[in-house]
């Protein structure tokens, strides 16, 4: 008879303390985690209810070290889930190799066991019942011959097993890496976030010398630009000469955008509904809404042509639908010039373009393909912006055009010579209805 190589066993001790051992590190990440956490949640607790306060420079330097306190906080997390995935990837891989030996050891056992029938080493049960003297040897014969059957296919279902589990194993690891990357991902987004929100602070500081008079001037000073840029864009806006279809455009309600945030993002939005009044951090509706009414000076009668979102300076955002980079610029780049700031518009294949406004970094180029969800920059708050959020706007292709304000009727505001999205009055679309 031929002895079938088996798999050595792990005594019982060490596998449950191996067990133990990894039990123990998880309950400890997640300790980890959930105190980060709520870290994470009691600082947005202060940034909400500093957001409630009156601005000053002060309450906007705190903002901003909360911000960066979050961030803090939100590294380490995602660090630790790194930690993580190369330790389960570690595993994964230890235990693919044991597998893979396991494996060669069945494999050769049935090749072995094989080759000897093959070559007649083992007679078949009838000749040895033949050549038995009793019946008791012919028994036995039969016996051996039934527990080297038994034995063959016993090793052949483990040899299927453990191809079973190696490729489980292997599926694992494959997942944990795109974890992985994905995490590392968050991680670089994480440091821009903070690198973002460090240079916003010092450009406030240096703007206004870290004097309280100085802050309110600037925002004096934004708010009357915001006028002057406004009224010259609406002048621009009732004399462009293009003309919009409405049946060119996607049909109201169809849904075809996303939000231009993660949608961890916005979950954490409708969290926070009685902070905003409404479960998309909505801070200013499209159209004539209060704020615009209130501020009528600044808009002329025309509402507000665009949805403004609250977000922390450095939040990722996303295309709402892929397209191609119609544009992007900086009306910073013009002295005295307080509009769009940073800005990237994106035209899309339906007849929709959509603009993206007050950022702090740009990620994209003039002509670059992006898909939906793609990161394009992070938000921030550039331009006539007096706090960080996102001003998100819907136009019809057919009535935008990328230019200058003295390009088309020789404007002398200061915004004159600051490139930016204009579009006749009909352009501008309700975000909310392809949301």
């Amino acid at each position: 008879m031929f002895a079938i190589a088996g798999t050595a066993l792990i005594p019982m001790h060490a596998s449950a303390d191996a067990a133990a051992d990894i039990q123990a590190q998880i309950n400890a990440h997640n300790s980890q985690i959930a105190s980060l956490e709520a870290d994470i949640a009691a600082y947005q607790k202060q940034l909400d209810a500093l957001g409630a306060q009156k601005s000053t420079l002060q309450s906007t330097i705190n903002e901003l070290a909360l911000s960066q306190k979050q961030l803090a906080s939100k590294i380490a997390v995602t660090k630790n889930n790194i930690a993580w995935a190369n330790k389960q990837i570690a595993q994964l891989s230890a235990s693919i190799g044991d597998k893979e030996e396991a494996i060669k050891g069945d494999q050769d056992a049935i090749a072995k066991a094989l080759r000897s029938v093959d070559q007649g080493e083992q007679a078949s049960l009838l000749e040895q019942l033949f050549s038995t003297r009793s019946f008791s040897d012919a028994w036995k014969a039969a016996d051996e011959v039934a527990q080297f059957n038994r034995a063959l296919k016993g090793n052949i279902a483990d040899l299927q097993s453990a191809r079973i589990v190696l490729s489980t194993n292997r599926d694992k690891v494959n997942a944990e890496k795109a974890k992985l990357v994905a995490l590392e991902n968050d991680l670089a987004l994480q440091k821009r976030s903070v690198d973002a929100t460090k240079a916003t602070q010092a450009e406030l500081l240096s703007q206004t010398k870290n004097k309280e008079s100085n802050y309110q001037n600037l925002i004096a000073q934004k708010k009357a630009a915001e006028k002057s840029f406004e009224q010259e864009l609406v002048n621009l806006q009732s004399q462009l000469n293009l003309i919009v279809h409405p049946g060119s455009l996607p049909k109201v309600g169809s849904g075809v955008l996303s939000w231009p945030f993660s949608v961890a993002f916005m979950n954490n939005c409708a969290t926070r509904s009685k902070v905003f009044g409404n479960n998309f951090c909505i801070t200013q509706y499209f159209g004539n809404t209060p704020f615009s009414t209130a501020n009528a000076q600044v808009y002329n009668g025309h509402g507000h042509n665009a949805i403004d979102m609250g977000a922390p300076i450095g939040t990722p955002l996303h295309a709402a639908l892929s397209g191609a980079v119609l544009g992007t610029g900086n009306t910073d780049l013009v002295r005295g010039c307080y509009s769009f700031g940073k800005w990237v518009m994106i035209k899309h294949y339906n007849g929709l373009n959509t603009l993206y406004a007050h950022l702090s970094t740009i990620d994209v180029s003039r002509g670059q393909q992006v898909t939906t969800g793609q990161i394009i920059g992070l938000s921030g708050m550039t331009g006539y912006a007096t706090g960080p959020h996102l001003h998100f706007g819907v136009y019809a292709t057919e009535g935008t055009e990328i230019m200058t304000l003295k390009q088309y009727r020789g404007a002398t505001t200061p915004c004159a010579n600051a490139t930016m999205p204009v579009a006749t009055l009909t352009a501008y679309l309700n975000p909310l209805s392809y949301l």
